[in-house]
């Protein structure tokens, strides 16, 4: 049942199966997730930061379990860690300078955190391909999405600090 339920998990409820492309899909369930969970039903971003901190360290555990037998450390089907990964600079950009965020406005920074996050998931820029290649376990799996959700916080501080320079 415990294997079951992992698998569940890490696929995102059978959507890392999807043959084409899984990682996009996910980052994008997230994405449209995320955007459900802040716009439209306006859950508390405590209650978003508990979940997501429960889900990343569960994420631990059911990556292992369901990799533990096989021989590709990094399935593509696995596709929590897009989701991990995905979320932070959504989460950032929800929870930053504590104003609320139009929807219309919300569409396009999710839009451009989208593009940013699949370009370096693909890319792979140091420390990203640092935790791909080094580490073929769970903690690898996750940790170089981790990595590039960070890359696009760092992406949109920049952009914010040059066009503060600019304007």
């Amino acid at each position: 049942m415990i294997k079951s339920f992992n698998s569940l998990f890490v696929t995102m409820f059978g959507l890392g199966k999807i043959k084409f492309i899984p990682g996009t899909f996910g980052s994008l369930a997230t994405t449209i997730i995320l955007f459900y969970l802040f716009h439209i039903l306006n859950t508390s971003s405590n209650i978003i930061l508990i979940v997501l901190i429960i889900i990343f360290i569960y994420s631990f555990f059911a990556v292992a379990s369901y990799i533990k037998n096989s021989e590709n450390k990094d399935p593509g089907e696995i596709i929590i860690d897009e989701f991990l990964g995905q979320s932070i600079p959504i989460y950032l950009y929800e929870i930053s300078h504590g104003t609320t965020k139009e929807s219309g406005e919300a569409l396009i920074y999710y839009s451009i955190f989208f593009i940013l996050f699949r370009y370096f998931d693909i890319i792979k820029p140091f420390p990203v391909s640092f935790f791909d290649k080094n580490f073929k376990n769970s903690f690898g799996v996750i940790m170089d999405d981790i990595c590039a959700g960070l890359y696009v916080v760092l992406s949109m501080v920049c952009f914010i600090i040059i066009k503060s320079y600019i304007l």
